[in-house]
């Protein structure tokens, strides 16, 4: 394992080889770091690292974001590309519910590796927020793929998306808490649990041939 550095003031982590003259983030002198062990296991790092949730999050973020906008764009300019930036809205309308599921997924995964637990306070929190999210944007596109954007349902479908840009703004101030916290020592994957019973029947077999 590398060896890692820790910055006192402000108290970013970096390996260090990779250490210059100044602190990456702050930009004080490499005269404040200090030798850091990191108390966390290797694969919980591991599936930190792979950065899902903060990815999919992303994704799913931008599309809420741009619905409303697009919307708004095209009543403003109804002349500019209004078909074609139509079918844009129609086509993220229709996908939100999918990427939520996906960030919703991702972020259980991440928040079981960092607390061990989903039963926190701030967790819960954000389950239920992503499933507000979720099913209003499925809602949204049920309403789509039925009968279109029409006279009749696009302000319910904006109202509905709105409601998921209002749950995703709350969703992203939590996750900004939750950012650099994470519990030390390891947890046991389903894989990791798996193979400790095999091992553990095959040293009691062991035992009763003996």
């Amino acid at each position: 394992m590398k060896e890692l550095v820790r910055c006192r003031p402000c108290g970013y982590v970096m390996e260090a080889d990779k250490l210059g003259d100044v602190c990456p983030a702050c930009g004080l002198p490499r005269k404040v770091f200090e030798p850091y062990r990191e108390k966390v296991s290797l694969n919980r790092l591991m599936v930190l690292n792979l950065d899902l949730h903060p990815i999919a999050i992303h994704f799913s973020q931008a599309f809420v974001g741009a619905i409303p906008l697009l919307f708004l764009f095209t009543a403003l300019f109804p002349n500019f590309y209004a078909e074609e930036l139509t079918t844009v809205n129609l086509v993220m309308i229709v996908t939100l519910p999918v990427m939520m599921i996906v960030a919703l997924l991702s972020g259980m995964i991440d928040g079981y590796t960092r607390f061990k637990t989903f039963n926190t306070p701030l967790l819960i929190r954000k389950i239920v927020l992503s499933g507000v999210i979720t099913i209003l944007s499925g809602i949204a596109s049920v309403l789509v793929i039925k009968d279109g954007l029409n006279p009749g349902n696009t302000y319910i479908v904006i109202l509905l998306i709105i409601g998921c840009l209002a749950c995703a703004v709350t969703l992203g101030l939590l996750g900004k808490k939750l950012l650099n916290v994470i519990l030390p020592g390891k947890i046991f994957f389903f894989w990791e649990a798996k193979a400790k019973e095999l091992k553990e029947k095959r040293a009691a077999r062991d035992q009763v041939e003996n």
